[in-house]
């Protein structure tokens, strides 16, 4: 499997820059690196990012996130692995991947208001939003999973 197109060096700087600053801002928002990476991996399940499934799941075991979680993480509801809150951010996430589905449903925002404040719910729906916009750029230029390596280490 070769890349159609390598993004990171055909897209203007200005362009990237902008998304990792977002990145750096859903990074220091407080939110739980863990829980992050769950939302990360479970959107690009969804959406059928091999790419980011790869990247997210070895910056969770980095993290020191189980094999047992990751590998439960598509059936998380049939499971008693996850927390409450863990249960709420990825059902916001699984929401807002769907939204074509039926927008995002007052119940979720509910359950989801039940663990987090309305800042968190911000920051985790812009760190929704924005694995979708990198699951989209990684899908239409066929990015080649495997190659990653996690950097996670860093604070």
């Amino acid at each position: 499997m070769e890349p159609r197109i390598d993004y990171a060096k055909a897209a203007s700087s200005g362009a990237f820059q902008a998304m990792y600053g977002l990145e750096r801002h859903i990074r220091n928002s407080g939110l739980e690196r863990s829980l992050l990476e769950l939302v990360k991996m479970r959107a690009s399940q969804i959406n059928g990012c091999a790419y980011c499934i790869d990247m997210h799941s070895k910056d969770a075991r980095a993290l020191g996130e189980s094999e047992l979680r990751l590998y439960e993480l598509d059936a998380w509801r049939e499971t008693p692995f996850y927390t409450e809150r863990e249960r709420a951010a990825l059902a916001w996430a699984e929401a807002i991947t769907e939204v074509a589905e039926g927008h995002v449903p007052d119940e979720v925002f509910e359950e989801t208001k039940k663990q987090f404040s309305d800042k968190e719910i911000v920051d985790l729906t812009l760190a929704a939003a924005m694995i979708n916009l990198w699951n989209r750029v990684a899908i239409a230029t066929r990015a080649v999973p495997g190659r990653y390596k996690a950097a996670v280490a860093q604070a």
